[in-house]
């Protein structure tokens, strides 16, 4: 599954495994694209989610809206792989100790 948002450097590409989807993101997610992140985010029938974002160039309130609705919709179950910049948005926004964050 691939979903491309108005700006043509941001892809976001989905696998499902089992119950699990894994999200490979690229590119700016920001209001233009953040739709976008959350439908391949969440396809039907998973319970569980990985999101791949250490090719994120820019990240912003939208994007931090969709990784705050995805872990009200993978309560426990969600991972998120940050890249530095996207990293450093969320220690700015208070964000940056939430059990979801990895590295």
């Amino acid at each position: 599954m691939d979903q491309a948002g108005g700006d043509t450097d941001f892809s976001a590409t989905g696998e499902v495994t089992g119950d699990r989807v894994t999200v490979t993101v690229r590119g700016e997610v920001d209001m233009s694209t953040a739709d976008a992140l959350f439908r391949v985010a969440t396809p039907e029938a998973t319970a569980g989610a990985t999101l791949d974002l250490r090719a994120v160039t820019f990240f912003d309130s939208a994007a931090i809206h969709t990784l705050i609705r995805l872990a009200e919709r993978y309560p426990g179950t969600l991972e998120v792989i940050p890249s530095d910049r996207v990293k450093r948005v969320l220690d700015i926004s208070g964000l940056g100790e939430q059990p979801w964050l990895r590295g």
